[in-house]
């Protein structure tokens, strides 16, 4: 299989292939080795909220014997899933905490051996707002949850986020400046369906333009960079094009 296939996750597939797993590692070890998955991010916010569709992919945090890597891949391979289709890669990110772990809620239990968690709302919240990637879902997954918990009459307050944040990463300023000016100026916002909208054309659109840009220069962007490659393309945009034309030649003219 490709490693550039990609698959659409929701929430009816993950709880099927989440069961197939649980079935296929009892299969190699029996009922006497337990094992926990705690759903992040993405995958934890299709199984508790109706706002976002899908996502390319699970991140986990992963409790279980060295099984459980056979019993996924069995899965992956019925299924014709990509390879890291349910994965532990988020714990090298800067979001990643050992304390993610008391702050996951029950969701099932398949098979009697496998125990699904998924993060507490703030917890998710607070989660994103530290990736804070606009060529992501990270800040539209904060305005989705928010304006969910407002609908079903369960608010979360800033004290709520700002205690999660302080209980995962010690410090409010752990936050990316941009990340705690977006999250302040929305909780002033009366209407987080509309900002939600926004937010997400913005990020999609930021997404296709980094896409074209590393079809352009394969191999330049990283996570060192990123953020400025996205600046710049961004203030590009803003630039009429007669004036970018105008540039363009001046760049050129220089390198000559």
């Amino acid at each position: 299989m490709s490693s550039e296939q990609r698959i659409e996750f929701n929430k009816d597939n993950i709880d099927l292939y989440l069961k197939e797993v649980a079935k296929a590692y009892r299969k190699l070890v029996g009922k006497d080795f337990p094992a926990e998955i705690v759903l992040i991010g993405g995958a934890s916010i299709l199984v508790n909220y109706g706002f976002r569709g899908m996502t390319t992919d699970v991140d986990a945090l992963i409790h279980a014997s060295s099984s459980m890597k056979d019993a996924i891949n069995q899965v992956g391979d019925k299924f014709d899933l990509p390879n890291g289709w349910l994965n532990s890669d988020f714990t090298k990110t800067h979001s990643y905490t050992p304390k993610l772990y008391q702050y996951a809620a029950y969701y099932r239990t398949y098979a009697n051996v496998l125990t699904i968690r998924t993060i507490a709302a703030e917890y998710l919240i607070a989660m994103k707002l530290c990736s804070g990637r606009q060529y992501k879902n990270d800040l539209s997954d904060v305005l989705g949850i928010l304006a969910e918990h407002e609908e079903r009459g369960t608010p979360i307050t800033m004290e709520q986020i700002q205690a999660a944040v302080l209980n995962l990463y010690g410090a409010w300023d752990y936050l990316p400046e941009s990340s705690r000016q977006f999250i302040e100026r929305t909780m002033t916002n009366p209407h987080l369906e509309a900002l939600y909208n926004q937010i997400a054309a913005a990020e999609k659109e930021t997404k296709e333009s980094l896409i074209d840009f590393e079809q352009k220069y394969p191999g330049v962007t990283n996570e060192a960079n990123v953020n400025d490659i996205i600046k710049s393309l961004q203030e590009r945009k803003r630039i009429p094009l007669k004036e970018q034309l105008s540039q363009a030649q001046r760049e050129n003219e220089e390198n000559i």
